[in-house]
């Protein structure tokens, strides 16, 4: 039985990435409800968000995956509220291919307006973290930031991801800002150090009362690995979750930082892949924004540049896909994009080609020599060059 199960998935996955919706397989894949996956052509998942509906043609599209995270601000144009706008899509992804795994966004500190369940928090006491001269708004001077240590903010959380998750369109949950509560600086300025440790041990509180809330089978999916945000770049940080989400993976000073802190981005995605977790790997293809810095403190993340019909991203589009083969084991997934609205992106619904062409199993883990790194596929053999920024993929 449980070899028929395997052969039925592995089909369903080929089915995926060819771009057919499967047939329902009997059983979900090894693991906490795992996305289907394949080596059959490189593993690929969708990150997007769309204020208006998805058309018909877009959500079959999306249909195609083994895993997408539906952003904050989802449908609530059309539907009134990002509940309901990912609910929508959810439902129209899954009656085309039941097998998509489909993941609601919650952030676990930054206060995002559109939410239905923002109501009861806007009215709950000390909902809110303080900072100096009675500021509320700091995160980007824009958003509040949810005061983790108040067990009714954390009931909140945990009761409204419940929920959603209850709706079997929905697999689980996609976890963003946990970067900015396990990093030691971020707004230590505004609320102190001790309140600080206190906001941190109340986020750990409440992400073991999301896991026990939401059950084994559905995926907790979160943004923890990063380089320099702990002494292990979150490879600790990820044993409370089934995978990691990975963005900024270039994040540096100068470029000598740049390619060591890259060298230490694939030992974790490497070490986080290989330990079993899912990866949902991303990266941009424009250029870094100059204007904005290689880093700003108060986003945590990488600003970069939109593309324009003209730009041509061949080779770098080359030198990520490179970058990801380098690391990726079973259950990670790829992604390159140009930022995850829809309605700006210039490429989220066009599939590069060489995403097509057959990849095979790897042969073995990748060899580093220095910073060039190599590896081999059963159809294809991967050259990357991390101080050149080069990716080379001869495909047989």
């Amino acid at each position: 039985m449980r070899i028929h199960t395997l052969i039925v998935a592995l089909l369903a996955a080929s089915q995926l990435v060819k771009g057919e919706p499967p047939k329902p397989a009997e059983s979900t894949p090894t693991g906490h409800a795992c996305p289907a996956f394949s080596w059959d052509r490189v593993p690929q998942y969708m990150h997007i968000r769309k204020a208006e509906k998805f058309t018909d043609a877009e959500i079959k599209y999306l249909a195609t995956f083994p895993l997408v995270a539906f952003e904050k601000t989802t449908g609530h144009k059309a539907f009134q509220t990002t509940e309901d706008g990912t609910l929508a899509a959810a439902k129209a992804v899954k009656e085309i291919n039941p097998l998509t795994k489909i993941l609601y966004y919650r952030n676990v500190i930054v206060h995002y307006g559109t939410y239905k369940a923002n109501a009861e928090v806007d009215q709950m006491p000390s909902a809110f973290l303080v900072g100096r001269n009675g500021k509320t708004k700091l995160v980007r001077n824009a958003c509040e930031a949810y005061d983790l240590t108040n067990p009714q903010v954390r009931n909140w959380w945990v009761g409204h991801a419940k929920q959603m998750c209850a709706n079997p369109a929905i697999d689980g949950l996609f976890l963003d800002g946990n970067i900015k509560v396990l990093s030691p600086g971020y707004l230590d300025r505004d609320i102190g150090k001790e309140k600080k440790a206190a906001q941190l041990a109340g986020y750990e509180t409440m992400m073991g009362e999301a896991r026990k809330a939401l059950g084994p089978d559905k995926i907790m999916l979160a943004n923890v690995l990063r380089v320099g945000q702990s002494k292990d770049d979150g490879l600790e940080a990820i044993k409370r979750f089934d995978g990691s989400y990975i963005e900024g993976f270039e994040l540096a000073g100068s470029p000598e930082q740049k390619k060591d802190n890259v060298a230490r981005g694939i030992v974790a995605f490497q070490k986080a892949a290989r330990g079993g977790f899912i990866v949902a790997f991303t990266a941009g293809l424009s250029e870094l924004n100059a204007e904005e810095g290689v880093l700003n403190p108060q986003r945590t993340d990488e600003i970069r540049k939109g593309l324009s019909e003209k730009d041509n991203h061949s080779k770098r589009f080359e030198y990520l896909l490179a970058l990801f083969l380098t690391c990726a084991e079973k259950h990670s997934y790829f992604l390159a994009h140009d930022g995850y609205g829809a309605e700006k992106s210039k490429v989220w619904t066009k599939r590069n080609p060489d995403l097509e062409r057959p990849l095979g199993e790897p042969k073995g883990p990748a060899v580093r020599d220095g910073y060039i790194y190599t590896r081999e596929f059963v159809h294809a053999k991967v050259r990357l060059d991390i101080e050149n920024e080069i990716g080379e993929i001869i495909w047989k």
